[in-house]
């Protein structure tokens, strides 16, 4: 079902669209997951790229995300999946599974680490794909060359260690279902205007072409 789903959603991305039809044809997630780490952060993230995205990609997404939790039924309806937070995260055994059935029916994950987030998030991972190891992406990877193009690859949004920013993955089968945004604070790139003053408009604007990118590349995955 949702390799259909993607289909039908490849095919909006790719008219110039005179007016979106009435009713969003798809929505995209925030994932709820379990630890007590603040999966809730970046209020203003995702609304803010779903409208850049509606007005540049001409896509027709919901303005609203959803908010899933890895065992719901409807996890298969969402195309995209963020994921963000400082702090603990947990899988259960189930929700792993859940997770990578997702993923290898068809699913996107956007993983984006608010500082903080690594040491959890890669033993998690690792119970959804035990066989797999998060790879840097060449910054020759369709995602970094979808609309806009990022030949050094990510923007770097905030500093925290000095770091540069990366952009790893998960390859299954050599297609890519997670992307992974590492010292980079893609989302927080993404919020409102002023809720950081010292981000400047040009840095508002690449995090915002960035996101855009993986939305497109989770839609055509291509």
């Amino acid at each position: 079902m949702l390799k259909n789903f993607l289909l039908a959603a490849s095919l909006l991305l790719t008219t110039t669209a005179a007016a979106p039809p009435a009713a969003p044809s798809y929505q995209i997630a925030k994932l709820h997951y379990g630890g007590g780490g603040d999966w809730y952060a970046n209020k203003t993230s995702l609304p803010n790229l779903i409208s850049f995205c509606n007005q540049a990609l001409h896509t027709n997404i919901a303005p609203d995300e959803a908010t899933v939790e890895l065992d719901a039924p409807e996890l298969p309806s969402y195309p995209f999946l963020h994921m963000t937070g400082h702090g603990n995260v947990s899988f259960t055994q189930a929700e792993a599974q859940n997770l990578r059935k997702y993923l290898i029916g068809g699913g996107f994950l956007h993983i984006d680490d608010n500082y903080g987030l690594d040491k959890f998030i890669r033993p998690e991972m690792k119970k959804v794909f035990p066989e797999l190891e998060f790879v840097e992406l060449p910054f020759s990877h369709p995602i970094y060359h979808q609309k806009y193009q990022f030949p050094k690859g990510l923007p770097k949004v905030h500093e925290h260690d000095g770091k540069r920013p990366q952009g790893f993955g998960l390859l299954y089968k050599g297609r890519l279902v997670c992307f992974y945004t590492y010292e980079c604070d893609l989302g927080n790139g993404w919020e409102d205007v002023g809720t950081y003053p010292e981000d400047t408009p040009a840095i508002h604007d690449a995090a915002l072409r960035m996101g855009a990118n993986l939305v497109a590349y989770a839609l055509t995955q291509d």
